[in-house]
């Protein structure tokens, strides 16, 4: 089994939406002093409702993150994948199943007040178009990010199931901490 050693300085994480992505990227980050990069963060504006920055002003803090020498960044935005594997020097895809992201949205959304990966400013809430994205919209994606994963020639590790994850945590480790 691949090592979070084996992943290098430079890891991408990748799944779906609400399967753990920030989480696992920060307890690497901790453990592997690394700078942690969640790409929603990068993507949205600060203190809004998940409002989009500019698609130019996205791009270029993607350029400027993947350009530096350490760092786990987690998060899809398949456009600008090619540029981040490119850089990468490791992969991990967590591929939980879809009733896990539903629930752990739910869990953010109604019980969670602080979280890693969160807008600074913005309380997450229950939204009809977040839950179509995760059950109607992903499924299909997962096709997608299976395909990716097998053809991606950096070290690499598939987590499918929270069992995996948890035995990932163990075995590297790696802490959940709470969010500030």
């Amino acid at each position: 089994m691949t090592t979070l050693a084996d992943l290098g300085p430079r890891i991408c994480v990748l799944g779906p939406s609400n399967s753990g992505k920030s989480t696992l990227a920060v307890a690497i980050a901790r453990h592997r002093q690394l700078q942690a990069v969640h790409l929603d963060q990068l993507f949205h504006l600060p203190h809004t409702d998940w409002q989009p920055r500019p698609e130019a002003d996205f791009l270029q803090l993607h350029a400027d993150a993947i350009a530096q020498e350490r760092w786990v960044m987690d998060g899809n935005y398949s456009r600008c994948l090619p540029a981040r594997l490119a850089r990468a020097t490791g992969f991990i895809l967590l591929d939980l199943p879809t009733r896990t992201s539903l629930l752990r949205y739910f869990r953010r959304s109604w019980f969670e007040r602080n979280r890693h990966g969160a807008l600074a400013g913005n309380q997450d809430t229950v939204k009809w178009a977040m839950l179509h994205h995760i059950a109607v919209v992903t499924p299909p994606h997962r096709r997608r990010y299976d395909q990716l994963f097998e053809g991606i020639a950096l070290p690499k590790l598939k987590l499918a199931n929270t069992r995996q994850l948890q035995r990932f945590y163990e075995t590297e480790g790696l802490a959940r901490e709470p969010a500030p």
